[in-house]
């Protein structure tokens, strides 16, 4: 048996007879029975128990060999604490998804509801705080189904949209800003102004300025059909949403793109998509590679 597992027992008073003969032959069995037996009638003076563990502990220090069986517990304890840091710092910090070009993700939400990520876009939100504030913080472009609940908001760099449980939409990408409300009410916050929107309604800020907008007849946008659609929108934020859904580059110096679009593109076809934005527009184009040249026909 191993000289720390005997110096264990003989503490605890848990030695046969054949081991007590044996834990005798030690070099230090003088030195710690003198300390056991100055132990048993050692009484601390009232107000020095501190001092008194020091000097305890000088003189297990003193005896060897050195290395005491307690600690092995000091290093499982230092392991239970670093994984406990490591918990919760991993649980407590902010859950974030984003998508690439081309790509869409469905995220599910502790409460169960439901968001559905456009390409190049960002969400984020904290598991950890989730039952007393629902809050999201989205770049780019998504879809909520929020379950109803308490108060729901999705903040952007641009304004801030709050319901209780209902579908809608947001879009925030550079200086454009659009809500629209597919079910329930809507509020939306813009420089501290506050606009509801009811089913069909939309919200759109461009440049700065609100834009008006037509009823909204879909039940859901069409981007979650791999369709993108445009109602009087200026060419380039067309542009951009489309450098978004397909990995090609613009060259638009010979095109005028403040012009305003009304139309779609597919997301799955790039020759039929491309057409779709220059037919209407009466443009010609040129393609080499992932780079596509606008020019006036």
């Amino acid at each position: 048996m191993e000289k720390d597992d005997l110096l264990k027992k003989w503490l605890n008073h848990e030695l046969t007879q054949e081991e007590f003969q044996a834990f005798k032959q030690r070099e230090d069995f003088a030195k710690l029975t003198q300390l056991s037996h100055g132990l048993k009638h050692f009484k601390a003076p009232e107000l020095h128990t501190e001092n008194a563990l020091k000097s305890t502990l000088n003189h297990i220090d003193s005896i060897k060999p050195k290395r005491q069986w307690f600690k092995p517990l000091l290093r499982i304890a230092a392991l239970l604490a670093i994984g406990f840091c490591v918990y919760y710092y991993t649980t407590t910090q902010d859950t974030t998804t984003k998508t690439l070009i081309a790509q869409k993700n469905n995220i599910n939400l502790p409460d169960h509801s439901k968001v559905t990520l456009n390409a190049l876009s960002t969400l984020t939100y904290n598991k950890h705080s989730w039952k007393d504030n629902r809050e999201v913080f989205l770049q780019g472009e998504a879809f909520f189904k929020v379950a109803k609940g308490s108060k729901f908001n999705v903040i952007t760099d641009l304004g801030t949209v709050t319901v209780l449980g209902t579908q809608f939409n947001v879009k925030q990408r550079d200086n454009f800003f659009e809500v629209t409300c597919y079910e329930g009410l809507v509020s939306v916050t813009y420089q501290s102004k506050n606009t509801k929107l009811p089913p069909g309604h939309t919200f759109i800020i461009r440049d700065g300025k609100q834009i008006a907008t037509e009823k909204e007849t879909a039940q859901v946008p069409q981007w979650l059909n791999n369709e993108s659609t445009f109602k009087s929108i200026p060419l380039e934020y067309v542009i951009a949403e489309f450098e978004r859904q397909y990995k090609v580059t613009f060259i638009t110096d010979k095109v005028d793109t403040k012009t305003l679009f009304t139309g779609s593109f597919t997301h799955n076809n790039l020759d039929v998509a491309i057409k779709s934005i220059t037919m209407p527009m009466h443009l010609s184009y040129s393609k080499t590679k992932d780079t596509i040249v606008l020019k006036r026909e």
